[in-house]
């Protein structure tokens, strides 16, 4: 497979230092894919202009341009089925996905999370593992169902929490293994090593 045959769509909505680690894989040849288009439900978010940086499709969609939460789902589903998306890949996308688009590309939508799942989903995570007194957090790389953060579990990284820490410098270090694991997990998926049975993901030797 070149890297022009496997393609995928980034959602972001900040900074996107994921899409730039997905990005410099992709540039450094540890990552076998084409990324088509970038999507955001923020027309500021730099994400957007480190697409660009790149000669990367970078789109806008305005949830307020859209009726409702579904309409906007659906449109950004379209914009992604334009371009024949094979893994559709969730990088600091702040809105929550609704069952039409998870349904349209199930088992194909990939997200990244700041903890080790199923400890502390959703917002606030840092600070919620300091809070709690955990020992070690780190990061999940997890298929995207109708739970949030909840689908079956790619890989993980463990990164211990310090006594010294606070919510930002936990974040750091967890940070740098999102950066490692997220483009490891898209060319598992792309060299179609993962098996999911019931919730379970287990791995096959590359195929090549």
């Amino acid at each position: 497979m070149t890297s022009g045959d496997f393609k995928i769509g980034i959602l972001v909505s900040g900074r996107g230092t994921n899409l730039q680690a997905i990005m410099d894989a992709i540039e450094n040849g540890e990552l076998n894919a084409r990324i088509a288009v970038v999507l955001s439900n923020k027309k500021e978010a730099p994400a957007l202009e480190r697409a660009r940086k790149k000669n990367i499709e970078a789109v806008t969609l305005n949830p307020k341009s859209y009726a409702d939460k579904k309409e906007f789902d659906l449109a950004l589903a379209k914009e992604l089925e334009d371009r024949q998306i094979d893994l559709v890949c969730l990088a600091g996308y702040m809105r929550i996905l609704g069952p039409e688009f998870i349904q349209k590309f199930k088992g194909k939508i990939i997200n990244i999370h700041p903890s080790l799942l199923p400890a502390f989903p959703g917002l606030d995570v840092q600070q919620k593992a300091i809070d709690y007194g955990v020992k070690f957090s780190g990061c999940t790389v997890h298929f995207v169902n109708e739970e949030v953060d909840g689908g079956p579990i790619i890989l993980q990284a463990v990164v211990p929490v310090h006594e010294s820490d606070d919510a930002e410098s936990l974040a750091q270090r967890i940070l740098i293994q999102e950066h490692l694991i997220y483009p490891r997990a898209i060319q598992m998926i792309v060299e179609n090593r993962l098996h999911i049975e019931n919730r379970k993901v287990s791995y096959k030797e590359s195929v090549s």
